[in-house]
């Protein structure tokens, strides 16, 4: 398990409700430190997805970063998903607005540098920051999403939204029972669960559709990567999308893996394998250049 850097509250007021987050890390005016948001998954919150993942996120924090585990309304996100009921979703809850505004807070005195803000997001989370890198791409310099695919045309709101690049790094499990690789539609018991419906695409498309969005055209290469850890049944796949002068795209695909985040510490049984070939913190640091 990783140990778990001090961490502080904090709040901003978005059309006159109280949002809140948990902030790993300090930083001074002045300092302009790159600024990681965190968007939990369905029916957690930030401070639940920290322990859930054992804390990878806050080895960010110790590179140096300010990294912002944010709270949906009600355990949720209000994302791009036409077919979403969650409370987020039915309250229409301005979660973009959330984001502006915890950017904001720290950028208007330099303690973050706001051309140097990166979502991360798992699941649900995943999803609002697809929704992110289409309504407000303004506000980030990269997107991570985790366990989360594309939604199909038709399921998708955020379809007109004007083209913009983004370096965009994909990680998903081959076995995931939640967010299948392969995309499609959650079956009834977990769209009840859940509160979500509609059509998603594949990992694989999700890929290419951000690789083609940022102007690439060419074949990706893939390669595998050597095993770090025998005892771990998963193993990864890294399929790279690139050209000169645009953002790249990459797709990192664990092979065997469930709905979880590769990290050191495990994810509940219940949800798949957690690799630990590859740690997600390494992966953002390296990919984004932190």
């Amino acid at each position: 398990m990783s140990s778990l850097l001090e961490a502080t509250r904090g709040s901003v007021t978005v059309a006159g409700a109280t949002r809140t987050f948990t902030l790993v890390g300090a930083a001074a005016p002045g300092d302009a430190k790159p600024l990681i948001l965190v968007f939990h998954g369905s029916r957690q919150t930030g401070d639940k997805h920290r322990a859930f993942t054992g804390g990878v996120f806050d080895a960010l924090a110790a590179r140096g970063a300010l990294v912002a585990y944010l709270d949906g309304f009600r355990g949720n996100w209000n994302d791009a998903r036409r077919e979403s009921r969650f409370p987020a979703r039915l309250a229409d809850i301005d979660d973009v607005g959330f984001t502006r505004a915890v950017i904001a807070t720290f950028a208007s005195d330099r303690r973050v540098d706001p051309s140097r803000v990166y979502a991360v997001g798992y699941s649900n989370g995943g999803q609002m920051v697809i929704r992110l890198a289409h309504e407000a791409p303004d506000l980030l310099a990269g997107a991570t999403v985790i366990a989360a695919t594309m939604p199909a045309p038709e399921n998708f709101l955020a379809d007109q939204a004007p083209r913009a690049s983004l370096p965009v790094l994909l990680i998903h499990g081959t076995k995931d029972r939640i967010v299948s690789y392969r995309g499609g539609t959650m079956n009834w018991a977990l769209r009840t669960l859940f509160k979500v419906g509609g059509a998603t695409w594949s990992a694989t498309r999700t890929a290419r559709y951000f690789a083609e969005r940022n102007g690439i055209t060419t074949e990706p290469v893939t390669t595998r990567l050597p095993k770090k850890t025998m005892a771990d049944p998963t193993e990864v796949e890294r399929t790279t999308y690139e050209a000169e002068g645009v953002p790249p795209v990459v797709l990192y695909t664990i092979h065997r893996g469930g709905h979880s985040v590769p990290a050191p510490s495990s994810a509940p049984a219940l949800i798949g394998k957690t690799s630990h070939q590859i740690d997600t913190a390494d992966l953002i640091t390296q990919f984004f250049d932190l």
